[in-house]
């Protein structure tokens, strides 16, 4: 049985994970209207790995015999100055979902629950490589933002991003990947 701190705990994160793909759609959808498909691309695989570890949390709490909560979701913001904007957004948004998974492994520890702090490892493995992506992006943007022909480059280059084939087949239904 799930302990009810980290419970509520989980719960709040599957909110701030539904919150990530809604602001990252409102960013795609930013993109989309600076016809920059590359960069939507890539947001909109974002928000498909948003989703994908509100499930992982989701089907966690099931296996644990704990029941699921949903909050309201905030209004996410709907324009930048610039892809640099955007993307500075990006990267500190995945900062302050570290600070929450850290958070939450913290409270795992605190009420010694050995299994939700295992399972949380996954997450701190993760959010590793998602402030890395968007840090890789954001200095690139950095770099070319003297030479208007490099945010063309970046966004072909974003475009080449493909989903993980672990997401596809938990969107499908063909396993529950955890």
């Amino acid at each position: 049985m799930i302990k009810d701190k980290v419970l509520k705990a989980l719960n709040k994160q599957i909110n701030e994970e539904v919150y990530s793909a809604y602001l990252y759609a409102s960013m795609r959808a930013y993109f989309e209207k600076l016809n920059l498909k590359g960069f939507a691309n890539w947001l909109r695989i974002q928000v498909q790995e948003e989703l994908f570890h509100a499930r992982k949390f989701e089907n966690y709490i099931y296996e644990r015999g704990g029941e699921v909560e949903f909050y309201e979701i905030k209004e996410p913001t709907k324009s930048w100055k610039n892809p640099v904007d955007a993307f500075e957004a990006v990267y500190k948004h995945e900062c302050h979902i570290t600070e929450c998974i850290n958070k939450l492994a913290e409270i795992a520890e605190k009420e010694g629950d050995r299994s939700a702090r295992m399972f949380l490892d996954w997450f701190v493995n993760e959010q590793v490589e998602e402030e890395a992506n968007a840090d890789e992006i954001l200095q690139k943007l950095h770099m070319v933002k003297d030479a208007p022909g490099g945010i063309y480059w970046i966004d072909k280059d974003l475009g080449q991003r493909a989903i993980n084939p672990m997401i596809i087949a938990d969107i499908t239904g063909a396993t529950t990947a955890q």
